[in-house]
């Protein structure tokens, strides 16, 4: 189940709230400049569907979000624990960082935690199957894959070449929660 724990930087053992239903985390999110949501398939991809199976299934979402924002390139991620890198790829992206253009992910398998630094808040979202996220460019935010990572998801970009994260060099991500296994 997707879910949304909001934490004040000075207590990260303990969340302010944590909110389950789709609407509540959407306008949570929402206040914060931060667009999460729900996509469905119009075709029903099989396991161990290809990149352009995954998207295609979905072209009517990406079509629209693409033209709503200007993204210029999709791709499509597919990790699970038997990858010969999961923990070198889960630790490049456990410390704060921030990227020059939008962060959009949508998770087609599985989950992943985005944690999202605004102001005095941090805003874990769990993000699981069917959810779209959209962190606007410069947002401070770290993302946890877990030790036994398993997920497909759709990547946009306003860059050809992809995002490149920009480290903030605070150690605020080691204080709060990570995503269990």
């Amino acid at each position: 189940m997707s879910s949304l724990s909001v934490y004040h930087v000075s207590s990260p053992e303990l969340p302010n709230k944590v909110l389950t239903h789709l609407e509540d985390i959407a306008s949570t999110l929402a206040e914060q400049g931060v667009r999460f949501d729900r996509w469905h398939a119009v075709a029903k991809i099989q396991p161990g569907a290809g990149p352009e199976e995954v998207i295609a299934a979905y072209q009517e979402n990406i079509d629209k979000l693409m033209t709503e924002r200007g993204y210029l390139c999709v791709d499509v991620v597919s990790l699970n624990s038997d990858h010969p890198q999961k923990a070198e790829l889960r630790a490049k992206y456990l410390d704060e960082h921030r990227y020059a253009e939008d962060e959009v992910r949508f998770f087609v398998a599985g989950r992943g935690l985005f944690s999202l630094h605004i102001g005095d808040y941090v805003y874990a979202v769990l993000c699981e199957k069917n959810d779209l996220i959209v962190v606007p460019a410069g947002t401070p935010h770290w993302f946890d894959m877990g030790e036994h990572p398993h997920f497909v998801t759709i990547r946009l970009f306003n860059n050809p070449e992809g995002a490149v994260a920009g480290f903030t060099g605070d150690d605020i991500a080691r204080r709060f929660p990570r995503l269990e296994d």
